[in-house]
C-alpha cells in the first residue's frame, strides 16, 4: 500500500511520467516514457531497478498529449499496485516574474502560464497539455506546477537585465534562466559535500546544456537568458549568438521567424556543427574532423563561460558536473578541466573515470564533483512540501 505522487516531463514529442513515494527519500518506483507522439508513439515502462515491465505501440493518428496522458492513466491500477495517488506534479519551463516558486494549479495560475506561452513557445504548451488532460480526467486530483525558471530569481536584477529600453524589460523581456529544478537538486546536496557556503558553478551539460553560479547554494548568475536557446552551444541549440546574424539571415536568405527558430534550436549545436549528431557519444567515436571540431567548440565554449561566471562570483570554490554528458562523459569532463588550469583545477584521472562524487585531485584549490541530477525527485519533494 502506501502514497505515491505522479511526476510529468512533458517534451514536443514525449512525456516521461514517474511514480515517487510521497515520504523522504521520495524515491520512484515505476518510471515510464510515452515517445513519438505524432509519429510512432511507443510506452516503456519501468520498475525501480531499471527492468522493462511494459511495452506498447499504438497508431499515430489522433495521438496527442492527451491521449498519452489518458493512456498512461488507464494503467492506474497496474501502477499503483493498491497505493493511493495523492496528486501529480509538472516541470513547467516558464513561470515568469510571478511564480518564483512551486504553485498548486487552479484555472486562474493555468491561464496565467498559458499566457507565457510566447516566452518559451517550444515548450510552455507541451507542458500545459498533461496539466489540462488530467485535469479534464480526475479533477479531484491536486495538480502543482514546479517552474524550471524560479530558482533564478534569486539573481541581482542587474544580472536579469538586457541593455534595452526599458518598456521592452518592464514587458517581460529580460534574463529567466532554465534548468532551475537541476540547480536546486544539486543546490540541496551542497552541504553533504561541504559547499555549503561556497562559490559553485554548476555545469548541466546534456543534450540542453547551460552552467549556473551559486553562492550560498543560490543562483547569482546563469549562461540561459530570455530563452533556452542563449548560453552554451547545445545538442541541436547554437547558445549565444551575435543579433546581427540573423539579420544578415533575414536579408540575405529571406528566412523569417519560423526558419530562424528551426535554425537556433534544431539544426544547430553539436549536430550543425559535426553535421552528423547531436549525440555526444557518436561524435566520440567518429573520426570525422567536422565531429571532433563539434566536440572542441562545445568544450570551448564551456570553458569561456566558466570565466565569465567566475567574474560574476568573485572566484571559484568549486565545480559540479551533471545531466547525460556531465555525468557520464569523463572526456568532456577532462577537458573543460584543462581550460580551467589557471583556476587551480586539476581533476584526479583515476576519480574522474570512475566519474562518481569527488573528482578533482587532493591537492586541487577548486574542488569538482560529479553529482548526478534528479529533477523528477525534486519535484516531489516540492509536492510534499505543498500537499502535506
Amino acid at each position: 500500500m502506501g502514497e505515491l505522487f505522479v511526476v510529468v516531463n512533458a517534451g514536443s514529442s514525449s512525456i516521461k511520467f514517474a511514480l515517487h513515494e510521497a515520504v523522504a527519500p521520495f524515491a520512484a518506483t515505476r518510471r515510464g516514457l510515452i515517445e513519438g507522439i505524432g509519429t510512432a508513439p511507443h510506452l516503456r515502462l519501468r520498475d525501480a531497478a531499471g527492468a522493462t515491465l511494459m511495452e506498447r505501440n499504438w497508431p499515430v493518428e489522433g495521438f496527442d498529449h492527451a491521449r498519452a496522458i489518458a493512456e498512461a492513466m488507464a494503467l492506474e491500477a497496474e501502477l499503483l499496485d493498491g497505493a493511493t495517488l495523492l496528486g501529480a506534479g509538472h516541470r513547467v519551463v516558464h513561470g515568469g516574474l510571478h511564480f518564483a516558486g512551486p504553485v498548486r494549479v487552479t484555472e486562474a495560475v493555468l491561464e496565467e502560464l498559458q499566457a507565457l506561452s510566447p516566452l518559451a513557445p517550444l515548450h510552455q504548451p507541451h507542458n500545459l497539455a498533461p496539466i489540462r488532460a488530467i485535469a479534464a480526467l480526475a479533477p479531484e486530483l491536486p495538480q502543482i506546477a514546479c517552474f524550471d525558471t524560479a530558482f533564478h530569481r534569486s539573481q541581482p536584477p542587474i544580472a536579469q537585465e538586457f541593455a534595452l529600453p526599458r518598456r521592452m524589460s518592464e514587458a517581460g523581456i529580460r534574463r529567466y534562466g532554465f534548468h532551475g529544478l537541476s540547480y536546486e537538486y544539486i543546490a540541496s546536496c551542497l552541504p553533504r559535500l561541504g559547499l555549503a557556503g561556497a562559490r559553485v558553478i554548476v555545469a548541466h551539460l546534456g543534450n540542453g546544456a547551460s552552467l549556473c553560479a551559486m553562492r550560498d547554494g543560490r543562483s547569482v548568475a546563469s549562461t540561459m537568458g530570455f530563452t533556452a536557446a542563449d548560453g552554451l552551444m547545445m545538442g541541436t541549440r547554437c547558445g549565444a549568438l551575435d543579433p546581427g546574424v540573423l539579420i544578415h539571415l533575414m536579408d540575405t536568405e529571406g528566412m523569417d521567424a519560423r526558419a530562424l527558430e528551426a535554425l537556433i534550436y534544431k539544426e544547430s549545436g553539436l549536430l550543425g556543427v559535426s553535421g552528423l549528431s547531436s549525440d555526444m557519444r557518436t561524435l566520440r567515436a567518429s573520426s570525422e574532423p567536422h565531429a571532433a571540431e563539434a566536440v572542441a567548440l562545445f568544450v570551448y565554449r564551456i570553458q569561456r563561460e566558466i570565466g565569465s561566471l567566475v567574474a560574476a562570483l568573485g572566484g571559484l570554490d568549486a565545480l559540479i558536473f551533471t545531466a547525460g554528458i556531465g555525468e557520464n562523459d569523463a572526456a568532456t569532463r577532462a577537458e573543460v578541466a584543462a581550460g580551467c588550469a589557471w583556476l587551480g583545477l586539476t581533476l584526479d584521472p583515476a576519480l574522474n573515470a570512475a566519474g562518481r562524487g569527488r573528482v578533482s585531485a587532493e591537492a586541487s584549490p577548486v574542488s569538482a564533483f560529479v553529482v548526478p541530477t534528479d529533477e523528477e525527485g525534486m519535484i516531489a519533494r516540492h509536492m510534499a512540501g505543498m500537499l502535506g
